[in-house]
Formats: C-alpha cells, structure tokens, sequence
C-alpha cells in the first residue's frame, strides 16, 4: 500500500477506473454475443438493430476511455463485415 496521500489516492482512483471499465466491457461483451447469437439465427432484422447497439456501446466506450478509437474501429469494422457476409450470403 501507499506510503502518502498522494499515491495512496491515486491507487484509489484507479480502483475505481478498473471497476468501471470491467463493467463496460462486460457489457460491451454481452451486447456482442447477442448481435453473434442473431447472426446465427439467420435473422436479419434483430442483426441489424444488434448492430446499431453494439456500435453505440463501442462509440460511449471509446468516449468514457475504456477502448482505443482504432480498436473501436477495427472491432465495429468486423461486425460489419459479418452482417454484410450474411446478406450477400441470403441474396
């Protein structure tokens, strides 16, 4: 443990920040596999609203400091990709 008040609030602070960002990924997560399990239930439509979800909870994550923006971007990048693979897959 910290020795002063200054470490020993900043181990504090990133306690707190640890705790944060675990709760946004596991969120992050779960929004993931639905949008996957929709995916392979072959329904478009529940895809495509997933989709619009998942994006949004990258976009806030990347805002509140929780994700890289060119992670952000690579993972929206793949789950686009996935849905696009499908409709030209039912086409």
């Amino acid at each position: 443990m910290a020795k002063s008040k200054t470490p020993a609030k900043r181990a504090r602070i990133a306690e707190d920040n640890r705790l944060r960002n675990k709760a946004y990924k596991s969120k992050l997560k779960t929004s993931v596999k639905a949008y996957e399990a929709s995916l392979s239930a072959d329904n478009v439509e529940a895809a495509r609203e997933n989709l619009i979800k998942v994006t949004s909870l990258i976009d806030k994550s990347v805002s509140k400091g929780v994700l890289h923006k060119n992670t952000a971007a690579r993972k929206k990048s793949a789950l686009a990709k996935k849905l696009n693979a499908m409709n030209t897959i039912a086409e």
